[in-house]
């Protein structure tokens, strides 16, 4: 927006596999969709060479303006979004597309209202450009201005500021938790399981494994997810019963449970009734160190001593612990000080990998995902780092594999699966490599992209106990090995020696490995294999149930 009152806009719009003749700015109201309509002249655009070596985009370019004025006049409706529409000539003629909504970028922007103001006739209105709360969609607001309006929500404002500044703190909590030991002194529902994976922002992993098999097995538990409401999308159409984390009913159904299933730690604050089977699952393998074994802890928010000693709080309300393998019990064991019932079964989550690894799931799977049948699939599943944040609970991650040159090796023969950890915050913009990069970092359960993927790369992740269960190739793309096993966390073997693949630092060196498979790299595979998948045989979830509910 600018002083003459109009809107600038400029951008590009492309088809990878069409020829596209023609191109609209489409905006819409939200309530009866009526739209304006606007034809986006072409623009030289040769950078785009750059972004897109396989195709010729360069005229795929538009600029212009919109006067304010008569996008005021065109509805009396004062909320508008934004989409693309593209003219291309398909084999049958000319197809009509239409973008999903467009989004607001950068999506981490310093400054997230752009905001002006016009008259027209005797009236003054201002007008914001800004991202969508929860879906940071790019949108478009226009309102009269009104001294009584702006007092009116300033004062609703700075009442939500204080209500939440209640909401987090210590009188609120003491209150729940207050609720939490009253109710949880009442009988417990025998027979009512709640789940929660990642802090409630999946339907995946160990908790899913033990939940689909005791839905088939034993449908007679009344069994609940407790959800992030802000990932709440993630679970609908699944037939799951949901609860919000935090809210009434989840005070309600925690402290009445017999059982609790999760992954990862749930806060100290909540107190465990006595009469509450608390099975913690974990999420992985140990190669890097975890709790009580490590030196020094760099997460924000924490501190060395604080984050072990809340850790070991944590964990000693655990009834049960599951371990995949010798290996990982005895560090289970000693990092998080825990002393009762191991269940040393494998990961239920791994059933899959052996019941799913034919050609009928894994092709239902890539036309589920919309990835061509035709060519191979590359995963690249990084870990997050501790020290690369911007708050807590949110990491960043630079993404250091270089995808240009990748494309150009090997976009012929594959395509990339891109896996980034549940705690990276980043969101990232790969349309340049449409066709050939795909971000996959909000589908549901990782166990499907393993099964659809033919290689594996990652770094220090534990994604690769997992994956060998399906005996594929991996490399391990380390570029900053030195600093994360000296400085960040430690390993507990010696990776670089017995890695089940060869470890590299550079793209080069990746698409080396791809193209040109050394025999020698895959030395320890066997090796590897029957230290930490021996007990991996589909019916680790059949074992974790019948020790922790058949018997109760």
């Amino acid at each position: 927006m600018d002083k003459e009152n109009v809107l600038s806009y400029a951008g590009y719009a492309i088809h990878t596999s069409q020829t596209v003749i023609g191109r609209r700015l489409i905006l819409t109201n939200h309530t009866n969709e009526e739209e304006m309509i606007i034809p986006l002249n072409e623009e030289s655009r040769e950078d785009l060479g750059a972004l897109y070596r396989h195709h010729n985009f360069s005229k795929a370019g538009f600029h212009g303006t919109i006067p304010l004025q008569e996008v005021k006049r065109f509805s009396s409706n004062n909320y508008y979004k934004f989409y693309i529409e593209l003219d291309v000539q398909g084999p049958d003629g000319i197809d009509q597309l239409r973008s999903p909504r467009l989004d607001f970028y950068p999506r981490n922007p310093v400054a997230t209202t752009h905001s002006s103001s016009m008259k027209i006739g005797n009236k003054q209105w201002n007008v914001h450009i800004k991202p969508t709360k929860k879906s940071r969609y790019l949108s478009l607001r226009m309102y009269e201005y009104n001294l009584l309006n702006i007092v009116r929500t300033k004062g609703k404002n700075a009442l939500s500021r204080i209500k939440n500044r209640i909401k987090s703190g210590k009188t609120i909590k003491r209150a729940y938790k207050l609720a939490f030991v009253t109710l949880g002194k009442l009988p417990a529902k025998k027979k009512q399981v709640v789940f929660e994976s990642f802090l409630g922002k999946q339907y995946s992993c160990n908790p899913r494994a033990i939940y689909e098999y005791m839905l088939e097995h034993y449908p007679e538990y009344d069994m609940y997810w407790s959800i992030d409401p802000r990932h709440a999308a993630v679970f609908k159409g699944k037939g799951l019963k949901t609860i919000n984390r935090f809210s009434i009913p989840w005070l309600f159904k925690m402290a009445r449970s017999k059982y609790w299933v999760s992954n990862s730690r749930l806060p100290i604050w909540i107190p465990k009734p006595k009469h509450t089977t608390y099975l913690q699952t974990w999420h992985g393998t140990p190669l890097k160190r975890l709790a009580a074994d490590m030196d020094e802890v760099h997460m924000p928010g924490t501190d060395t001593a604080k984050y072990k000693r809340n850790f070991l709080m944590e964990s000693s309300r655990w009834d049960y612990l599951i371990s995949p393998n010798r290996y990982s019990s005895e560090i289970f064991a000693r990092a998080f000080g825990f002393g009762k019932e191991m269940i040393e079964s494998g990961y239920p989550r791994n059933d899959f990998l052996h019941h799913a690894n034919h050609d009928e799931t894994m092709d239902a799977l890539k036309n589920r995902l919309d990835i061509p049948l035709d060519k191979k699939v590359i995963l690249y599943a990084p870990t997050w780092r501790d020290n690369e944040f911007y708050a807590k609970g949110k990491y960043k991650f630079n993404l250091k594999l270089e995808l240009d040159k990748m494309q150009e090796e090997l976009g012929d023969e594959y395509i990339v699966l891109l896996r980034m950890h549940y705690l990276i915050a980043e969101n990232l913009d790969i349309t340049p490599f449409a066709g050939f990069a795909y971000d996959v970092s909000h589908h549901t359960d990782i166990s499907e992209l393993y099964v659809i993927s033919d290689l594996l790369i990652t770094d220090y992740s534990s994604v690769f106990f997992d994956y060998a269960n399906l005996g594929r190739p991996m490399i391990f793309y380390v570029y900053d090995i030195e600093n994360y096993r000296d400085t960040l966390r430690g390993f507990y073997f010696d990776f670089e020696a017995q890695a089940p693949g060869p470890l590299v630092k550079t793209t080069e060196e990746v698409i080396r490995h791809i193209q040109h498979p050394d025999p020698a790299s895959q030395a320890n595979f066997d090796a590897f294999y029957q230290k930490f998948c021996y007990l991996e045989d589909g019916m680790a979830s059949k074992r974790v149930v019948e020790k922790v509910f058949k018997t109760k």
